[in-house]
């Protein structure tokens, strides 16, 4: 007697065949350009090709699969579920090509630059440290920094355009062929220059009398804003007009340090400034505003041997 179980339909072994006997390396190191620049025109300068080869090789792709890969459109080129979800093995294989290539040259692997990704606002607080102890294990290996938002950095993760970035924690649902690994949680700390007439107070000022001061905040749509906000509401409170809405920390930094403004930031983000005695927290509670912060990798393939190095270090200095 059945039990209601049905098996599912045997996978199509014939289909899969066909496409490894159809599919080219060209076909795969297009997609991925195209993926990874998320523009046919910017695709196409990368692989030293004209935009309707791209195309073409693009379609050529589609057909043999059967499915639709990637939308085009006015406002660049984005993947499908499907090409999502073909992406990781694509970009598993062209570096496993890219890495032949290099044994086959006689070329190392690991001399390539690594591609780190971080948020503005954690970018100045582990990575300094982190490369220069990276230079003294690997001295021939350098380093690519770039910043962007948690969304950007995760894409580019994923996509294989970075080996590891320094963010945030993301819903589950953004965390698709992404790891996360915890490094610290951190708050937010109201920084000010050491004069400041807010320094003055033997304990916390009242909020109202903070709004006072010019007001340094990160960009709307952040983590650190919407905490931000989210502190000043429980005040019974909103972000005055007049305020500067920065996520560059040079700018923000300065602004603290030549004037009374005060900053609203990670309370690691100013650490240094802190340290030397240029800019100094007041004593001011931010409870509700703690917000975890690690590293974000691809889930599948290995690391080069650099790339561990710097996760081991980024690692050891956030227990530090």
């Amino acid at each position: 007697m059945s039990d209601g179980f049905v098996p599912p339909p045997p996978a199509d072994s014939g289909a899969t065949t066909r496409l490894l006997h159809r599919i080219r390396l060209r076909h795969l190191t297009c997609f991925v350009a195209v993926a990874q620049e998320r523009n046919l025109g910017r695709a196409a300068q990368r692989l030293h090709l004209t935009q309707p080869a791209v195309t073409k090789t693009l379609n050529e792709l589609e057909a043999l699969a059967g499915v639709r890969l990637v939308d085009r459109g006015r406002r660049g080129a984005h993947l499908t579920p499907a090409g999502e979800q073909f992406l990781r093995h694509a970009v598993a294989v062209t570096d496993a090509m890219e890495s032949a290539a290099s044994a086959l040259a006689g070329t190392a692997a690991p001399s390539a630059p690594i591609r780190v990704g971080a948020l503005p606002t954690v970018a100045s607080v582990l990575l300094p440290q982190s490369i220069s102890r990276l230079h003294a294990a690997h001295p021939d290996v350098g380093v690519r920094v770039v910043t962007g938002s948690n969304d950007v950095l995760l894409a580019a993760v994923r996509a294989g355009e970075l080996d590891l970035a320094l963010g945030r924690m993301a819903e589950p649902a953004a965390l698709q062929d992404v790891t996360f690994e915890l490094l610290y949680t951190e708050s937010l700390a109201l920084i000010v220059r050491p004069e400041h007439p807010l320094t003055a107070a033997t304990g916390p000022v009242p909020m109202p009398t903070v709004l006072e001061y010019p007001l340094v905040v990160a960009t709307a749509g952040t983590v650190p804003r919407h905490h931000t906000e989210v502190l000043l509401q429980r005040h019974g409170l909103h972000l005055p007009s007049g305020r500067v809405e920065t996520l560059d920390v040079t700018v923000a930094r300065t602004l603290a340090r030549r004037g009374d403004a005060v900053w609203f930031t990670p309370e690691r983000v100013p650490q240094t400034d802190l340290d030397d005695g240029t800019l100094v927290r007041l004593p001011q509670s931010t409870p509700g505003t703690a917000e975890p912060v690690g590293v974000f990798r691809r889930a599948t393939g290995e690391s080069p041997a650099a790339v561990e190095t710097l996760a081991g270090i980024l690692r050891e200095l956030a227990g530090a």
